[in-house]
């Protein structure tokens, strides 16, 4: 089973992060945190990277479910979606799967809420 749903789109970089800010809206997600990995890399390693970014998006709904049935799950949250610049004008977009994720916590109330969410996910990914 792969971790991870994901999709090639043609456009730039910049509109791809729009996009997915805005498929991620439409299922109830917000971002919670943008990591700049290019960015980052350059200033902490001094070292060139292609362009990629790590969005923790959140479903705040999802997240109070998935926190009243086990407490440390806080440790898998948010959900990571990420977008890099493959070539020039080729943008991958991934989001993890959170049943995937959720395979360590032998929890049946969070297999319910990650087949929810996983759903959810896989839309923001289709719908790019």
């Amino acid at each position: 089973m792969s971790y991870y749903f994901t999709k090639t789109v043609e456009m730039t970089f910049d509109d791809a992060i729009k996009h997915v800010i805005e498929e991620l809206k439409k299922e109830g997600f917000g971002v919670l945190t943008e990591i700049d990995v290019k960015q980052t890399l350059k200033k902490k390693l001094n070292v060139d990277f292609y362009n990629y970014k790590i969005l923790g998006a959140c479903n705040p709904n999802f997240a109070y479910q998935a926190l009243q049935a086990e407490n440390k799950i806080g440790t898998m949250l948010p959900c990571n979606v990420i977008i890099q610049e493959r070539s020039k004008g080729k943008v991958e977009v991934s989001a993890v799967d959170p049943i995937a994720s959720m395979k360590a916590v032998e929890n049946s109330q969070l297999k319910k809420i990650a087949e929810q969410v996983q759903a959810k996910l896989n839309r923001v990914i289709n719908n790019l």
